[in-house]
């Protein structure tokens, strides 16, 4: 195959759509294994489904998938609070 067919073989295969949120590094990165976790779910999900692999066997491979994805979060900070992005208090009487 060509360099080109599997350039367009992998977009196809593993869409990924662009970033839209609030950009920094860990973001980025969050999201690109969002998407990742994302689409190996879609895979088992078929696989269960077409009766390839049995639902348990699907319930396993998703936990471990899960588990991968909170601790990207967790390695990469996503979800703590910083000065910057707490709102800003009410006016106190």
């Amino acid at each position: 195959m060509s360099d080109d067919t599997n350039a367009s073989r992998d977009r196809f295969l593993y869409p990924h759509s662009r970033y839209r949120g609030k950009f920094t590094p860990q973001n980025l990165v969050f999201n690109a294994n969002l998407q990742e976790f994302a689409h190996k779910v879609e895979y088992i999900c078929a696989l269960e489904t077409n009766g390839k692999i049995s639902p348990q066997e699907a319930y396993r491979e998703v936990k471990a998938l899960y588990k991968q994805l909170k601790l990207s979060k967790n390695e990469l900070g996503i979800g703590e609070t910083s000065a910057d992005d707490e709102p800003p208090e009410a006016d106190k009487p």
